[in-house]
C-alpha cells in the first residue's frame, strides 16, 4: 500500500502498518470514587492524542507521537498480561499522591481526579469495539459515514 504514494518520489513510504482494518478495538480508562454496587459514577482519564472525546479537536503531532497514546493503542487488540504497563498505571492511578498527580497532568489530557490526596477507589479499563461504515452502508448520515460501537 505504501509504496503507492512514491510515485515522484516525494514522500517518505515507511510504515509500521500496510493497511488499516475496518474493525478498531479501542480502550477507555476510567475511576469511580463510588461504590460499583450503587451504579458508580465512572469518569474517564482522556489520553492527549487517542481518539476519544468527538468535541475535541484532533491531535497533530508529526512526526512523532505520544509514547502513552501508542501504547494503548496496542492494548486494545492485545491482553493485559501483554501490556504490564496498563496494570502499572492503574495502580499508580489508585494510590494517588503529589508524583501520581504529576505524572497524569504530564501523560493525560484530562484527569478527572486531581486532587492527589483524594485518588479514585476503583480504576477499570473497558474494551470498545468499533466498526467502520462506508459511503454506500445505507448509515450513512448528512455527514458521511457513521462510527458504530
Amino acid at each position: 500500500m505504501n509504496t503507492s504514494f512514491d510515485a515522484l518520489r516525494l514522500v517518505n513510504t515507511y510504515g509500521a502498518f500496510g493497511s488499516v482494518g475496518r474493525v478498531r478495538d479501542e480502550i477507555v480508562l476510567e475511576g469511580t470514587r463510588s461504590d460499583p454496587a450503587r451504579s458508580a459514577g465512572w469518569k474517564e482519564y482522556e489520553f492527549k492524542c487517542k481518539p476519544g472525546d468527538v468535541m475535541r479537536r484532533p491531535c497533530v503531532l508529526s512526526p512523532l507521537h505520544y509514547r502513552l497514546d501508542w501504547l494503548a493503542w496496542f492494548a486494545g487488540f492485545q491482553s493485559y498480561q501483554q501490556q504490564p504497563w496498563l496494570v502499572h498505571l492503574a495502580h499508580k492511578l489508585l494510590a494517588g499522591g503529589n508524583e501520581t498527580a504529576a505524572l497524569a497532568g504530564a501523560l493525560l489530557a484530562h484527569n478527572p481526579f486531581p486532587d492527589p490526596r483524594r485518588p479514585p477507589k476503583l480504576v477499570r479499563v473497558m474494551r470498545y469495539r468499533y466498526s467502520f461504515t462506508s459511503y454506500a452502508d445505507d448509515r450513512v448520515g448528512p455527514g458521511g459515514p457513521l462510527l458504530s460501537g
